[in-house]
């Protein structure tokens, strides 16, 4: 492995000094010409191979799709949608969405969007977009249908069908993901691990224990693969549903999935910041695009560390750099965009306060955080991250 990275960094000088995410990769996306797009966390966007990093944003962004014309769209936290067709800048700009974005799909010139308003909208090449409602909750994921129908999925456990608004399905239970296959078929993945397949003859596969995050097919839509919050990935032949292969990776969260064109590699981008790229054929890792420099901390900072720096002067990342946390009112850093919650600033953050937060959880310490929820309850582990902090971060 060590020996085909060197090769692929020899043959691809820009590659040894590729940028990584400051935060979680929340999506990814595949041009038809090869060129890649993330989002994280850290509010940027970055194309691949070139290290182009696009900073626009003012929040973590959480959808990216290629565009069929060329160029990129992207939206998020911050509730609008950027249009990419080179520059640092976006060449179009699409308001109107009244909570996060958390999906975008295209077809040919058509845009749609959906987010945490429990809205969809399809926006015209020019012009406001159509709004529809229908969903009760937060609208996570869109297809468009080969005919132009768009779908869409929720947690309120229901596909819908625009611009009808006709219900496909409801289930109870929350929808993340979906993908359009070639023959008209849909692809959802649900909380409950399950893969649905929705057409003539709907069929279902147990994929995973954990919840599925993402899904992503070929162009031919002879493979799909899904993408579980246990950091599992599986990869399925259709249309027979056979598992074909379970990626090794690294153990956490995996959100985004995206095939090259010719469906020979799969990317993959989650909470490690790695942007990882697999053989179809064989399941086997290539290695990832841009590696994290391994650091040397306890277990429990791993998930620290995939948001927060600890080194003044370090790259912006998600959260704030804990360089100098202990002592620290919250919400007080400058130039750090915080939750309405952390910029009350009625917190210091002391060895006794980090320790609550990380006992009762920050949902329920900080109700409203942008923090993910984690809960470290074994004490050793505990004691080990504050002693950590306490030594490293001053």
């Amino acid at each position: 492995m060590k020996a085909l990275l060197l090769l692929l960094l020899l043959a691809f000088p820009a590659l040894a000094q590729a940028p990584l995410h400051g935060g979680p990769i929340r999506a990814l996306a595949v041009a038809e010409d090869g060129t890649l797009a993330t989002g994280g966390f850290d509010q940027s966007v970055i194309l691949w191979p070139a290290r182009t990093i696009l900073r626009w944003h003012e929040g973590a962004v959480a959808a990216v799709i290629a565009l069929p014309g060329g160029g990129f769209a992207s939206a998020g936290e911050d509730t609008r949608i950027a249009i990419w067709h080179g520059g640092p800048a976006p060449s179009r700009i699409l308001e109107g969405h009244e909570a996060p974005i958390a999906a975008l799909a295209a077809h040919g010139a058509v845009l749609a969007s959906a987010g945490w308003d429990a809205t969809v909208r399809i926006w015209p090449p020019s012009g406001d977009a159509q709004t529809y409602t229908g969903h009760n909750g937060p609208v996570i994921a869109l297809a468009f249908l080969p005919d132009g129908t768009l779908a869409s999925a929720g947690y309120d456990g229901t596909i819908r069908l625009w611009p009808s608004g006709h219900v496909l399905v409801e289930t109870g239970l929350p929808f993340n993901a979906l993908v359009a296959l070639p023959d008209g078929t849909l692809a959802a993945g649900g909380a409950d691990g399950a893969i649905r397949f929705l057409k003539r003859d709907p069929s279902t596969i147990a994929a995973s224990p954990r919840s599925i995050a993402a899904l992503a097919a070929t162009r031919d839509g002879a493979i799909l693969a899904a993408a579980s919050l246990g950091g599992a990935v599986t990869i399925w032949a259709l249309p027979e549903g056979r598992l074909l292969h379970t990626l090794e990776g690294p153990g956490l969260p995996v959100w985004s999935l995206g095939f090259s064109p010719d469906g020979q590699t799969l990317w993959t981008g989650g909470a490690d910041r790695q942007l990882r790229r697999w053989d179809v054929a064989t399941g086997r890792g290539i290695g990832p695009f841009a590696e994290a420099p391994e650091a040397a901390h306890p277990p429990a900072f791993r998930a620290c560390a995939a948001c927060h720096a600890l080194t003044p002067g370090d790259p912006p990342m998600a959260g704030p750099t804990l360089a100098g946390v202990i002592g620290r009112r919250m919400g007080t850093l400058p130039g750090y965009r915080y939750s309405e919650r952390l910029a009350r600033g009625d917190v210091t953050w002391t060895r006794q306060t980090i320790a609550d937060l990380f006992t009762r959880g920050p949902e329920t310490v900080l109700p409203g955080t942008r923090m993910p929820e984690q809960v470290v309850s074994n004490p050793e582990e505990l004691n080990a991250l504050l002693d950590f902090l306490e030594a490293n971060s001053r």
